[in-house]
Protein backbone atom coordinates (compact mmCIF):
# COMPACT_ATOMS: atom_id res chain seq x y z
CA UNK A 1 0.00 0.00 0.00
CA UNK A 2 2.71 2.44 0.87
CA UNK A 3 4.40 1.57 -2.54
CA UNK A 4 1.53 2.35 -4.19
CA UNK A 5 0.74 5.68 -2.42
CA UNK A 6 4.22 6.40 -3.32
CA UNK A 7 3.61 5.98 -6.75
CA UNK A 8 0.58 8.11 -6.88
CA UNK A 9 2.26 10.78 -5.05
CA UNK A 10 5.23 10.66 -7.43
CA UNK A 11 2.68 10.92 -10.58
CA UNK A 12 0.96 13.52 -9.59
CA UNK A 13 3.87 15.47 -8.99
CA UNK A 14 5.03 14.58 -12.34
CA UNK A 15 2.01 15.69 -14.15
CA UNK A 16 1.98 18.74 -11.78
CA UNK A 17 5.60 19.67 -13.09
CA UNK A 18 4.62 19.11 -16.64
CA UNK A 19 1.10 21.07 -16.39
CA UNK A 20 3.76 24.06 -15.06
CA UNK A 21 6.43 23.32 -17.58
CA UNK A 22 3.37 23.98 -20.25
CA UNK A 23 2.01 26.77 -18.84
CA UNK A 24 5.52 28.37 -18.67
CA UNK A 25 5.77 27.60 -22.22
CA UNK A 26 2.24 29.15 -23.23
CA UNK A 27 2.69 32.24 -21.44
CA UNK A 28 2.30 34.49 -24.61
CA UNK A 29 -0.60 34.17 -27.80
CA UNK A 30 -0.36 31.13 -29.79
CA UNK A 31 2.68 31.95 -32.69
CA UNK A 32 1.28 32.06 -36.34
CA UNK A 33 3.97 30.97 -38.96
CA UNK A 34 3.53 31.91 -42.67
CA UNK A 35 5.51 32.24 -45.66
CA UNK A 36 5.53 35.62 -47.94
CA UNK A 37 6.69 35.24 -51.26
CA UNK A 38 8.78 38.71 -52.72
CA UNK A 39 8.27 39.14 -56.49
CA UNK A 40 11.36 39.69 -58.43
CA UNK A 41 13.54 40.05 -55.75
CA UNK A 42 17.26 41.52 -57.06
CA UNK A 43 20.41 40.10 -55.16
CA UNK A 44 23.07 42.19 -54.70
CA UNK A 45 25.02 40.11 -57.44
CA UNK A 46 22.04 41.22 -59.91
CA UNK A 47 20.29 38.12 -60.29
CA UNK A 48 16.74 37.93 -59.76
CA UNK A 49 14.58 35.62 -57.95
CA UNK A 50 10.57 35.58 -59.94
CA UNK A 51 9.26 34.48 -56.13
CA UNK A 52 11.35 34.38 -52.85
CA UNK A 53 10.02 32.87 -50.00
CA UNK A 54 10.41 34.60 -46.50
CA UNK A 55 8.95 32.36 -43.97
CA UNK A 56 8.15 33.83 -40.62
CA UNK A 57 6.47 33.80 -37.27
CA UNK A 58 4.21 36.00 -35.41
CA UNK A 59 3.03 36.46 -32.11
CA UNK A 60 0.52 38.78 -31.31
CA UNK A 61 -2.13 40.60 -32.72
CA UNK A 62 -0.89 42.92 -35.79
CA UNK A 63 -3.03 46.12 -34.47
CA UNK A 64 -0.05 45.99 -31.61
CA UNK A 65 3.32 47.97 -31.20
CA UNK A 66 5.32 46.15 -33.97
CA UNK A 67 8.95 44.65 -33.12
CA UNK A 68 10.68 42.89 -35.52
CA UNK A 69 13.54 39.97 -34.30
CA UNK A 70 16.38 38.87 -36.15
CA UNK A 71 18.11 35.25 -35.47
CA UNK A 72 21.18 33.89 -35.77
CA UNK A 73 23.18 32.04 -38.34
CA UNK A 74 21.62 28.59 -39.22
CA UNK A 75 18.52 29.47 -37.17
CA UNK A 76 15.22 30.01 -37.77
CA UNK A 77 12.78 32.86 -36.38
CA UNK A 78 10.58 30.25 -34.72
CA UNK A 79 13.62 28.53 -32.90
CA UNK A 80 13.94 31.88 -31.01
CA UNK A 81 10.42 30.69 -29.38
CA UNK A 82 12.02 28.84 -26.07
CA UNK A 83 11.82 29.36 -22.64
CA UNK A 84 15.24 31.33 -22.14
CA UNK A 85 14.42 33.48 -25.01
CA UNK A 86 10.31 34.11 -25.65
CA UNK A 87 9.57 32.93 -21.96
CA UNK A 88 11.38 35.24 -20.64
CA UNK A 89 10.26 38.41 -22.69
CA UNK A 90 6.68 38.10 -24.05
CA UNK A 91 4.49 36.97 -21.38
CA UNK A 92 2.00 39.37 -19.60
CA UNK A 93 3.77 42.09 -17.97
CA UNK A 94 7.47 41.18 -19.64
CA UNK A 95 8.94 43.63 -21.50
CA UNK A 96 7.86 42.65 -24.88
CA UNK A 97 4.50 41.66 -23.64
CA UNK A 98 2.79 39.59 -26.56
CA UNK A 99 -0.32 41.10 -25.37
CA UNK A 100 0.64 44.76 -26.55
CA UNK A 101 3.63 43.95 -28.65
CA UNK A 102 3.35 42.79 -32.51
CA UNK A 103 6.40 40.54 -32.36
CA UNK A 104 7.21 39.90 -36.34
CA UNK A 105 10.54 37.01 -36.35
CA UNK A 106 11.38 36.15 -40.20
CA UNK A 107 13.70 33.53 -41.09
CA UNK A 108 16.82 34.78 -42.98
CA UNK A 109 17.45 34.18 -46.72
CA UNK A 110 18.89 30.23 -46.92
CA UNK A 111 17.44 29.41 -43.34
CA UNK A 112 14.03 28.18 -41.89
CA UNK A 113 10.86 28.29 -44.81
CA UNK A 114 12.78 31.16 -46.33
CA UNK A 115 14.33 30.22 -49.99
CA UNK A 116 17.58 28.38 -50.22
CA UNK A 117 20.35 26.58 -52.00
CA UNK A 118 18.67 22.48 -50.43
CA UNK A 119 15.12 23.84 -52.12
CA UNK A 120 16.80 22.56 -55.59
CA UNK A 121 19.43 25.14 -56.90
CA UNK A 122 22.05 24.10 -54.92
CA UNK A 123 25.29 25.51 -55.17
CA UNK A 124 23.77 27.74 -58.03
CA UNK A 125 21.82 29.65 -55.94
CA UNK A 126 22.35 33.18 -55.50
CA UNK A 127 25.41 33.89 -53.42
CA UNK A 128 23.69 36.22 -50.96
CA UNK A 129 24.91 38.40 -47.85
CA UNK A 130 23.37 39.78 -45.45
CA UNK A 131 22.20 43.03 -47.00
CA UNK A 132 19.94 40.35 -49.26
CA UNK A 133 18.61 39.51 -46.00
CA UNK A 134 18.34 42.75 -45.30
CA UNK A 135 16.70 43.68 -48.15
CA UNK A 136 14.35 40.58 -47.79
CA UNK A 137 13.02 41.48 -44.13
CA UNK A 138 12.43 44.78 -45.45
CA UNK A 139 10.36 44.45 -47.89
CA UNK A 140 8.41 41.39 -45.84
CA UNK A 141 7.72 44.12 -43.07
CA UNK A 142 6.44 46.83 -45.64
CA UNK A 143 5.10 45.04 -48.55
CA UNK A 144 4.29 42.02 -46.63
CA UNK A 145 2.74 43.03 -43.58
CA UNK A 146 2.26 46.66 -44.17
CA UNK A 147 4.08 48.37 -41.27
CA UNK A 148 5.69 51.73 -42.03
CA UNK A 149 7.48 52.32 -38.34
CA UNK A 150 8.73 49.52 -35.83
CA UNK A 151 9.36 50.10 -32.55
CA UNK A 152 12.31 47.95 -32.06
CA UNK A 153 14.58 45.61 -34.56
CA UNK A 154 16.33 43.23 -32.06
CA UNK A 155 19.01 40.68 -33.14
CA UNK A 156 21.37 38.41 -32.06
CA UNK A 157 24.92 37.38 -33.55
CA UNK A 158 23.93 36.95 -36.84
CA UNK A 159 21.03 39.30 -36.28
CA UNK A 160 22.65 41.71 -34.04
CA UNK A 161 24.49 42.32 -37.36
CA UNK A 162 22.03 43.02 -39.65
CA UNK A 163 20.24 45.10 -36.66
CA UNK A 164 23.44 47.49 -37.23
CA UNK A 165 22.54 47.32 -41.51
CA UNK A 166 19.10 47.91 -40.74
CA UNK A 167 19.78 50.97 -38.70
CA UNK A 168 21.73 52.50 -41.48
CA UNK A 169 20.09 51.65 -44.21
CA UNK A 170 16.45 52.43 -43.30
CA UNK A 171 17.18 55.03 -40.57
CA UNK A 172 13.52 56.66 -40.21
CA UNK A 173 12.23 53.10 -40.09
CA UNK A 174 12.24 52.12 -35.97
CA UNK A 175 12.48 54.45 -32.88
CA UNK A 176 15.23 51.78 -31.40
CA UNK A 177 17.94 49.08 -31.92
CA UNK A 178 19.17 46.29 -30.15
CA UNK A 179 22.05 44.25 -31.32
CA UNK A 180 23.17 41.69 -29.26
CA UNK A 181 26.63 39.63 -29.90
CA UNK A 182 27.24 41.74 -32.89
CA UNK A 183 30.10 44.55 -33.50
CA UNK A 184 29.80 47.34 -35.67
CA UNK A 185 32.95 46.63 -37.34
CA UNK A 186 34.00 44.64 -40.53
CA UNK A 187 34.14 41.24 -40.62
CA UNK A 188 37.57 39.83 -39.31
CA UNK A 189 40.16 38.32 -36.71
CA UNK A 190 38.78 34.90 -34.80
CA UNK A 191 35.73 35.36 -36.07
CA UNK A 192 36.53 35.18 -39.82
CA UNK A 193 39.02 32.66 -39.60
CA UNK A 194 36.68 29.86 -38.12
CA UNK A 195 34.41 30.63 -40.43
CA UNK A 196 36.58 29.56 -43.45
CA UNK A 197 37.50 26.81 -41.53
CA UNK A 198 33.72 25.36 -41.94
CA UNK A 199 33.65 26.73 -45.55
CA UNK A 200 37.21 25.37 -46.48
CA UNK A 201 36.53 22.28 -44.59
CA UNK A 202 33.01 21.58 -47.05
CA UNK A 203 34.32 22.47 -50.33
CA UNK A 204 37.52 20.50 -49.81
CA UNK A 205 36.01 17.60 -49.03
CA UNK A 206 35.72 15.26 -52.25
CA UNK A 207 32.04 14.28 -50.53
CA UNK A 208 30.92 17.75 -51.56
CA UNK A 209 31.34 17.26 -55.17
CA UNK A 210 30.72 20.92 -55.74
CA UNK A 211 27.44 20.74 -53.88
CA UNK A 212 26.42 17.85 -55.88
CA UNK A 213 26.36 15.61 -53.58
CA UNK A 214 24.37 12.63 -52.60
CA UNK A 215 24.45 12.04 -48.88
CA UNK A 216 25.91 14.80 -46.73
CA UNK A 217 29.66 15.36 -46.27
CA UNK A 218 31.12 13.80 -42.79
CA UNK A 219 32.84 17.34 -42.95
CA UNK A 220 29.51 19.48 -41.85
CA UNK A 221 29.43 17.53 -38.79
CA UNK A 222 32.96 18.21 -37.56
CA UNK A 223 33.15 21.84 -39.10
CA UNK A 224 30.17 22.88 -37.30
CA UNK A 225 31.13 20.77 -33.87
CA UNK A 226 34.42 22.28 -33.87
CA UNK A 227 33.22 25.99 -34.41
CA UNK A 228 30.62 25.74 -32.27
CA UNK A 229 33.27 24.93 -29.40
CA UNK A 230 35.81 27.17 -30.11
CA UNK A 231 33.41 30.10 -30.80
CA UNK A 232 31.04 29.94 -28.15
CA UNK A 233 29.90 28.83 -24.27
CA UNK A 234 32.91 31.00 -22.58
CA UNK A 235 35.31 29.66 -21.01
CA UNK A 236 34.10 28.98 -17.63
CA UNK A 237 31.06 27.22 -18.43
CA UNK A 238 33.02 25.27 -20.66
CA UNK A 239 35.39 24.25 -18.01
CA UNK A 240 32.76 23.43 -15.71
CA UNK A 241 30.81 20.28 -17.71
CA UNK A 242 34.74 19.53 -19.50
CA UNK A 243 36.90 19.44 -16.26
CA UNK A 244 38.85 16.51 -17.02
CA UNK A 245 39.83 14.99 -20.13
CA UNK A 246 37.57 12.52 -19.69
CA UNK A 247 34.86 14.27 -19.55
CA UNK A 248 35.96 16.27 -22.81
CA UNK A 249 35.86 13.62 -24.53
CA UNK A 250 32.33 12.64 -23.75
CA UNK A 251 30.98 15.77 -24.36
CA UNK A 252 32.80 15.64 -27.63
CA UNK A 253 31.68 12.58 -28.60
CA UNK A 254 28.18 13.40 -27.57
CA UNK A 255 28.24 16.57 -30.02
CA UNK A 256 29.77 14.69 -32.83
CA UNK A 257 27.29 11.64 -32.79
CA UNK A 258 23.78 13.88 -32.57
CA UNK A 259 21.54 13.84 -34.95
CA UNK A 260 21.08 16.70 -37.74
CA UNK A 261 19.18 16.95 -39.97
CA UNK A 262 21.77 20.24 -41.83
CA UNK A 263 22.30 20.65 -45.28
CA UNK A 264 25.86 21.26 -46.43
CA UNK A 265 24.86 24.10 -49.10
CA UNK A 266 22.89 25.28 -46.90
CA UNK A 267 25.42 25.71 -44.21
CA UNK A 268 28.37 26.80 -46.41
CA UNK A 269 25.77 29.40 -47.69
CA UNK A 270 24.93 31.06 -44.43
CA UNK A 271 28.25 31.53 -42.92
CA UNK A 272 29.51 32.73 -46.53
CA UNK A 273 27.35 35.47 -46.24
CA UNK A 274 28.97 37.02 -43.81
CA UNK A 275 32.18 37.56 -45.80
CA UNK A 276 31.59 41.34 -46.81
CA UNK A 277 29.76 42.58 -43.35
CA UNK A 278 31.26 45.94 -42.93
CA UNK A 279 29.57 48.48 -41.49
CA UNK A 280 32.04 50.55 -40.45
CA UNK A 281 31.36 53.41 -42.96
CA UNK A 282 27.95 54.64 -42.44
CA UNK A 283 27.48 54.25 -38.26
CA UNK A 284 26.72 58.06 -38.72
CA UNK A 285 23.58 57.38 -40.91
CA UNK A 286 21.82 55.53 -37.45
CA UNK A 287 19.07 57.82 -36.26
CA UNK A 288 17.18 55.41 -33.71
CA UNK A 289 18.10 54.86 -29.83
CA UNK A 290 21.08 52.33 -29.70
CA UNK A 291 21.37 49.62 -26.71
CA UNK A 292 24.08 47.29 -28.20
CA UNK A 293 24.31 44.10 -25.65
CA UNK A 294 27.15 42.22 -25.47
CA UNK A 295 28.97 39.66 -23.04
CA UNK A 296 32.23 39.83 -21.60
CA UNK A 297 33.44 36.56 -22.56
CA UNK A 298 31.89 36.51 -26.16
CA UNK A 299 34.99 34.62 -28.31
CA UNK A 300 33.54 36.21 -31.63
CA UNK A 301 33.24 39.61 -30.30
CA UNK A 302 36.10 39.93 -27.31
CA UNK A 303 35.66 43.52 -25.77
CA UNK A 304 39.55 43.66 -25.14
CA UNK A 305 39.33 44.37 -28.80
CA UNK A 306 38.14 48.05 -28.21
CA UNK A 307 36.14 47.85 -31.08
CA UNK A 308 32.70 49.13 -29.31
CA UNK A 309 33.54 52.04 -27.39
CA UNK A 310 34.08 53.81 -30.72
CA UNK A 311 31.92 52.86 -32.83
CA UNK A 312 29.12 54.27 -30.55
CA UNK A 313 31.14 57.63 -30.33
CA UNK A 314 29.77 58.02 -33.28
CA UNK A 315 26.04 57.42 -33.07
CA UNK A 316 24.03 59.95 -31.12
CA UNK A 317 22.40 58.29 -28.34
CA UNK A 318 23.65 55.33 -28.09
CA UNK A 319 24.93 53.25 -25.32
CA UNK A 320 26.58 49.58 -24.69
CA UNK A 321 25.54 47.07 -22.00
CA UNK A 322 28.23 44.76 -21.23
CA UNK A 323 26.94 41.51 -19.35
CA UNK A 324 29.94 40.03 -17.11
CA UNK A 325 31.59 36.36 -17.34
CA UNK A 326 30.52 34.45 -14.95
CA UNK A 327 30.34 30.31 -14.74
CA UNK A 328 26.52 30.61 -15.39
CA UNK A 329 27.07 32.85 -18.96
CA UNK A 330 27.70 30.95 -22.07
CA UNK A 331 30.15 33.44 -24.04
CA UNK A 332 28.72 33.93 -27.07
CA UNK A 333 25.30 32.20 -26.29
CA UNK A 334 24.95 34.19 -23.22
CA UNK A 335 23.15 37.02 -24.96
CA UNK A 336 20.38 34.44 -25.89
CA UNK A 337 19.21 33.87 -22.75
CA UNK A 338 17.29 37.39 -21.74
CA UNK A 339 17.43 36.68 -18.45
CA UNK A 340 20.54 38.52 -18.23
CA UNK A 341 19.30 41.31 -19.93
CA UNK A 342 15.78 41.72 -19.91
CA UNK A 343 15.00 44.42 -17.13
CA UNK A 344 17.87 46.93 -19.20
CA UNK A 345 16.09 46.22 -22.29
CA UNK A 346 12.16 47.24 -20.30
CA UNK A 347 13.70 50.12 -19.40
CA UNK A 348 15.38 51.31 -22.35
CA UNK A 349 12.01 50.67 -24.40
CA UNK A 350 10.44 53.56 -21.50
CA UNK A 351 12.72 55.74 -22.02
CA UNK A 352 12.73 55.86 -25.68
CA UNK A 353 10.34 58.28 -27.47
CA UNK A 354 8.19 57.10 -29.46
CA UNK A 355 7.74 58.47 -33.46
Amino acid sequence: MKTLRTFIQSTFYFLLLISSCSTMAENYPAPQQSVWIAKDFKFHTGEIFAELKIGYTTIGKPTGIPVLILHGTAGTGSGMLNASFAGELFGPGQALDASKYFIILPDAIGMGKSSKPSDGLRAKFPRYNYDDMVQAQYRLVTEGLGITHLRMILGNSMGGMQVWLWGMEHPDFMDTLVPMAATPAQMSGRNWLTRRLILDSIRNDPAWMQGNYATQPPSLQFATVFFGIATSGGNQALQQVAATREKADQLLDARLKASSNADANDNLYQWDASRDYNPTAGLEKIKARVLAINSADDERNPPELGLMEPALKRIANSQLLLLPASPQTSGHGTTGQAKWWKTELAEFLKQSPSK
